[in-house]
């Protein structure tokens, strides 16, 4: 019912930025999280970042070590979207991002909707 459409993906350079965006659909849209997820190649899908929606702690984010301090994960309510402000990206960040919705366990994962994935090439 619930789609996930991110925009936004393309090559970068090491040290430039980039943001990410994904748009929801769906009148019956009430996360009470979404979230930034990456598979860089080789290897397993990771989290990256993730935003409480809704409740006492709605806006509270949550950050993976490895992008604290340079990746922003912000929302629009009005506009149903997550973003995902990429700044001073590395190669080691090349891999295609997913946007996810909705978990059934914690911020962390667990999710239930997912969008299509984003390449994202980091150049050195």
């Amino acid at each position: 019912q619930v789609q996930l459409v991110e925009s936004g993906g393309g090559l970068v350079q090491a040290g430039g930025s980039l943001r990410l965006s994904c748009a929801a659909s769906g009148r019956t849209f009430s996360p009470n999280a979404m979230a930034w997820f990456r598979q860089a190649p080789g290897k397993e899908r990771e989290f990256v970042a993730a935003i409480s929606w809704r409740g006492l702690s709605a806006g509270s984010t949550y950050y993976a070590d490895s992008v604290k301090g340079r990746f922003t994960i912000y929302r629009d309510n009005a506009k149903n979207t997550v973003y995902l402000q990429m700044n001073n990206p590395k190669p080691r960040d090349t891999a295609v991002y997913y946007c996810a919705a909705d978990t059934t366990e914690s911020v962390y994962r667990g999710y239930h909707y997912w969008g299509q994935g984003t390449q994202v090439p980091v150049s050195s």
